[in-house]
């Protein structure tokens, strides 16, 4: 399930770069967000306790963060900056789980090691320097960090469907507060960027996330991360598929390497056998 979400969040990188050409950032996030939980709705019902509420409202408003601050953030750096940064939610997320008591093993952190240093081929190409944009991005990483967390929590404690429409229908009306406060920009464009919307909408939204809600129902959080992190190494291959971006050697290793980082991660402990006596 993670590594189909993943999949699927890479292409999507894809179908916002489309859909930016069209319409702002607020508008697309609040749109697609919305076309995700009127997908999840039918599973869902209307019907919510009131601890159900407050987990869907607080996921929602976190996800809302997170995605504005790397928008945002996308202005002032690079693309594939962006990317790398973003992508180092995957060692803060085990740094949170153990605070909670849930320590990652040795062989998740090794997962993470790999993973960071095929995400650092995949998206930097010449020197890091920190400027305004890397330093809201990374603040989003931390965001994600605690969104995966919180995921990894609820789940086991509420439905996943509930949770995920709670979630998208939140974000997605916080995105259109947004739009009015701070874009005031025309839906015109909303015609044009149909294609980017819906696939933003049923499949990275509704599909891919709810994925996640019931992959994290029985997997570490930690080892999620990193798994999910190879969101990275598809978005350079859509893009090199559907876009006809050029997918360097550089970029081909980091991708190999992210892929065994998350295998790595995603593989089962060794459990040691105890025998009767």
């Amino acid at each position: 399930m993670l590594f189909t979400a993943a999949i699927l969040w890479g292409f999507a990188f894809v179908a916002q770069r489309q859909g930016m050409k069209f319409v702002g950032p607020f508008l697309f996030n609040g749109f697609r967000f919305i076309l995700g939980a009127l997908v999840i709705l039918p599973f869902s019902g209307i019907k919510f306790s009131r601890k159900e509420l407050r987990a869907g409202i607080l996921l929602g408003i976190v996800l809302f963060m997170a995605a504005t601050l790397q928008q945002i953030g996308i202005i002032y750096t690079t693309a594939g900056k962006a990317g790398f940064i973003t992508g180092l939610y995957m060692i803060f997320v085990p740094i949170l789980s153990a605070f909670s008591g849930e320590n990652a093993g040795l062989r998740t952190w090794l997962g993470i090691v790999i993973a960071v240093g095929g995400l650092y081929l995949l998206s930097i190409h010449g020197r890091i320097d920190i400027a305004l944009g890397d330093s809201l991005v990374l603040m989003c990483a931390i965001i994600f960090a605690l969104h995966v967390r919180m995921v990894g929590i609820y789940t086991r404690l509420f439905a996943p469907f509930k949770l995920a429409f709670l979630q998208f229908a939140v974000c997605g009306l916080l995105s259109l507060m947004g739009w009015g406060v701070f874009e005031k920009s025309s839906t015109a464009g909303l015609s044009q960027a149909i294609i980017p919307i819906l696939y933003g909408g049923l499949i990275s939204v509704g599909i891919a996330y709810t994925l996640q809600f019931f992959a994290q129902r029985r997997a570490p959080a930690a080892d999620c991360a990193v798994i999910l992190s190879l969101e990275g190494a598809f978005a350079v291959i859509g893009g090199y598929l559907i876009l006809h971006e050029i997918m360097s050697t550089q970029s081909l290793i980091g991708c190999l390497l992210m892929l065994m980082g998350a295998i790595l991660a995603g593989l089962p402990e060794r459990r040691k056998l105890v025998k009767s006596d």
